[in-house]
């Protein structure tokens, strides 16, 4: 059993609640972060989206992603960041959902209560989409589209966006297209 290494990044006024599954073991980390595997592609896409710059969060020569860019980035932009899970067994040695079994599921509520200026939620990959949609009871959306549903008042959109895995077969461009639309509507670009 894997317990999540990371505490929930939760800038008070974020906006944005954006929901992984579980981060890929310690060994294949390049920073102490969410989305911390150098091969995939979240911060490229972050970079493509807010500066026309792939490489804006990265360290190309350490082979790295530049954490004391990324963090107070996000707490200016209001982005939230945690996972659906919070223990894990995995069933194989691998950083895939298809090899994760959920043994504790994060307190979604909690966390939007945490968040009262969040009006959108990402779910990067389908696992994470699943694990929200069964806890709130919503249809699951198509990849690049969203669900709206009502937290205690709230209007607030479920966005499912294409895995940021190299493994999801989609290039990092258009994903970022499709990431942007989240961000245009929340008037962060």
């Amino acid at each position: 059993m894997e317990s999540h290494p990371f505490e929930p990044f939760m800038p008070a006024h974020a906006q944005l609640l954006m929901l992984g599954t579980f981060p890929p073991s310690q060994k294949r980390w390049c920073m102490p972060f969410y989305y911390p595997n150098y091969q995939n592609d979240m911060w490229r896409i972050f970079g493509i989206c807010f500066f026309g710059d792939k490489a804006h969060f990265l360290l190309e020569d350490e082979k790295r992603f530049n954490l004391e860019l990324i963090k107070p980035f996000l707490t200016e932009k209001g982005i939230a960041m945690y996972d659906t899970a919070v223990k894990v067994r995995r069933t194989k040695n691998t950083a895939s959902d298809k090899d994760l079994e959920i043994l504790q599921a994060a307190d979604l509520d909690s966390m939007l209560r945490q968040l009262p200026c969040c009006r959108a939620v990402i779910t990067a990959g389908q696992l994470a989409t699943d694990v929200f949609c069964r806890h709130f009871g919503i249809s699951v959306p198509k990849v690049g589209a969203f669900t709206e549903f009502n937290f205690y008042g709230r209007c607030v959109r479920l966005y499912r966006m294409p895995s940021s895995s190299r493994a999801y077969p989609m290039s990092t461009e258009r994903k970022a297209e499709q990431y942007e639309t989240v961000f245009r509507y929340l008037g962060m670009l």
